[in-house]
């Protein structure tokens, strides 16, 4: 378990960091968060790539945990329009996480084999999709609005250009669709330090 150690530090980190900044918008679509939280399936990734996928797991159920801990603490923080964290936001972050970072493992194991930039770009844009997909579906389409009936999420229903400028969809669609290209985004640039750590671990074996 110890030489895990860095890698549950980093996830708990990456994920408590998130946690905050989501709360700081950047114009209209976005938040900080979407910055820094792709960054939890590099760590995944490089755990997986370095001591196997039961290893990534343990990595991932550790951030989970975290996330479950931060959410809690959200729930009894009010702000101007309610408890940052309402039951709906937590279930959608919680369940996205879990499934999200699962499926990126299984896949990067999968691919561990192939050309060293598809296992960790293909198996962060499954992770990435499916995670940006649960969460905003969960926390704000006004069809799961029987998980939290008392929290109101009309707002997210509104119909708004995608993007402020493509086909006239719920506000939560273009929410959802602007994280998930950042998502994308940063798993590209994440491909970089993936190379450099994977080219000094194999380095230090040698």
């Amino acid at each position: 378990m110890k030489k895990l150690l860095p890698g549950v530090i980093a996830m708990a980190v990456i994920v408590v960091v998130s946690n905050i900044l989501v709360q700081y918008p950047i114009g209209q679509w976005l938040t900080w968060g979407a910055f820094s939280y792709p960054f939890a399936f590099l760590v995944s990734e490089l755990v997986n790539r370095f001591y196997g996928l039961a290893a990534a797991r343990r990595v991932v159920y550790a951030g989970f945990v975290v996330g479950l801990i931060c959410s809690a603490i959200g729930t009894q923080i009010m702000g101007e329009f309610g408890p940052l964290v309402t039951m709906r936001v937590a279930l959608g972050s919680g369940l996205a996480f879990l499934v999200g970072q699962l499926l990126d493992v299984s896949v990067f194991d999968k691919l561990r084999r192939a050309e060293w930039w598809r296992a960790p770009f293909l198996s962060s844009l499954a992770g990435s999709s499916i995670d940006t997909v649960l969460f905003f579906t969960l926390a704000f389409s006004s069809a799961f609005i029987w998980l939290e009936p008392a929290n109101d999420v009309s707002w997210a229903a509104g119909q708004v250009p995608l993007l402020g400028a493509g086909p006239e969809v719920p506000l939560w669609v273009s929410l959802a669709v602007a994280d998930w290209c950042v998502k994308v985004l940063v798993d590209l640039l994440a491909l970089m330090p993936f190379r450099i750590a994977v080219a000094k671990y194999a380095a230090r074996l040698a």
